[in-house]
């Protein structure tokens, strides 16, 4: 019962993600299922991965991990979408537990991949960049073609939808935050999935050493508080306990679990808590002078 509530559909063996024993957990299989109006959740269990109908066409956002796509395709499917009616790919930032699977999925769907122009070297290039905080530590990603650069505020157009790009660096020197409009009979809410805003690191690398990721960081925090929001989407699915949402809703709870007008203040908020804490634990473990 516990395993049909979780959206479990079989076993998934600790080799089928070599390198990353977490991944494991993270890349059990996922019910797909509806988030609001044209808005779907095709991801795997730990990773999210969206899927939004504009009526002239889909839009993906983010691929998971390199094991991903077979499940993220069989997902669209169960939704009765076409993978080939895919148009466009959007990416939050080049970890390999983002973008893994965007070279895969590329190569289904022939949809190019926005992101920031950071992030769009990296995809270019493939692997793990020397700018980022965890340099050493991500998995390295496969090199993924036709990708484009968008800027803070802009634009990308897919039928009457528009999706907006926003700069949301710290946790990756390029990360993108994107927001639509999604809409059920009368109502449409304001969508924010949120790029990851934790302080993660190599081993030895500190943040009180570099101001100008610490500025990243806030302006950040920022932005994303600010940004109207109606329901909170993260790339990690615990982050904004976005599969305990789907299983309350199911269950008959009202007002529905995934609309909360200040989910983005309050996500924003603790990660803000969360760097203070790194910075006073690196403080502490600094010698004495």
């Amino acid at each position: 019962m516990v395993l049909a509530l979780l959206g479990f559909c079989g076993p998934v063996l600790a080799e089928d993600v070599p390198g990353c024993p977490v991944c494991t957990a993270w890349n059990a299989p996922q019910a797909p299922f509806k988030i609001y109006g044209n808005t779907y959740y095709v991801g795997v269990h730990g990773l999210s991965s969206l899927l939004i109908d504009t009526g002239q066409g889909l839009v993906l956002i983010d691929g998971d991990l390199p094991q991903s796509p077979p499940q993220i395709e069989a997902n669209i499917k169960t939704l009765g979408f076409k993978p080939d009616d895919i148009k466009l790919i959007l990416n939050s930032h080049p970890h390999f537990d983002y973008a893994g699977g965007l070279r895969t999925l590329q190569q289904l769907t022939h949809a190019p991949v926005l992101a920031s122009a950071w992030s769009a070297k990296v995809l270019r290039a493939g692997g793990v960049d020397r700018d980022d905080p965890q340099y050493g530590v991500p998995l390295p990603i496969d090199a993924v073609a036709n990708v484009r650069e968008v800027r803070d505020g802009e634009v990308a157009r897919l039928g009457r939808m528009a999706f907006v790009a926003h700069d949301t660096p710290g946790h990756t020197p390029g990360g993108a935050s994107w927001t639509w409009l999604s809409c059920e009979k009368t109502r449409c809410l304001r969508m924010v999935y949120a790029d990851s805003l934790n302080p993660a690191s190599a081993p030895g690398y500190l943040f009180s050493s570099h101001p100008e990721v610490l500025k990243d960081f806030e302006k950040s925090f920022a932005m994303v508080s600010a940004l109207p929001c109606d329901v909170l989407l993260t790339p990690h699915t615990d982050i904004s306990d976005l599969l305990g949402k789907w299983q309350r809703r199911a269950q008959g709870a009202t007002p529905d679990p995934f609309i909360d007008s200040n989910a983005c203040r309050a996500f924003a908020e603790k990660s803000r808590s969360d760097l203070a804490a790194r910075l006073a634990r690196e403080k502490s473990s600094l010698p004495n002078k």
